[in-house]
């Protein structure tokens, strides 16, 4: 049986990957909220569609909804992403532990386990970024409609 001083030293290798979860836990939280807004603009464009003031708005809106539709399935599939690390994450941990007290030599697996985790981080990242270029270029279009 491991001592308590084996037991505090996996506790300290476990608190990085820790902090990677607190990450991909902040990283949610913001690409849910954004996701939350472009679903209650979409609802107010939906409202909107069904007695346009003329074909020239309706138009507007349509390529609107188009733009959010394709901002929603980005972050959805970034948010995806980052609960799929943060899970691989916590495998990651309770991995080291288990490891430790079966004396297995898993390190191979968490590795590929922690790689996995880093990928889905980056893909996630990666959707985030393109959700955000793709609002804010429909921000610019608004911007120059609103200028004419």
């Amino acid at each position: 049986m491991n001592n308590i001083s084996d037991i505090a030293h996996i506790i300290q290798l476990a608190v990085a990957p820790a902090f990677l979860i607190a990450g991909a836990g902040s990283l949610l939280g913001v690409v849910t909220t954004r996701l939350a807004r472009v679903i209650d603009r979409a609802r107010v464009l939906e409202e909107r569609m069904l007695n346009p003031r003329n074909e020239e708005e309706a138009g507007r809106m349509r390529a609107e909804l188009i733009s959010l539709d394709k901002r929603m399935q980005l972050a959805q599939r970034a948010v995806l992403l980052f609960s799929i690390a943060a899970l691989l994450i916590c495998l990651v941990i309770a991995t080291m532990f288990i490891g430790d007290f079966i004396h297995v030599a898993i390190g191979p697996f968490i590795a590929l386990i922690f790689i996995a985790a880093m990928f889905a981080m980056a893909g996630g990242l990666m959707l985030f970024v393109r959700e955000i270029d793709i609002g804010t270029r429909a921000l610019k279009v608004r911007a120059e409609l609103l200028s004419k």
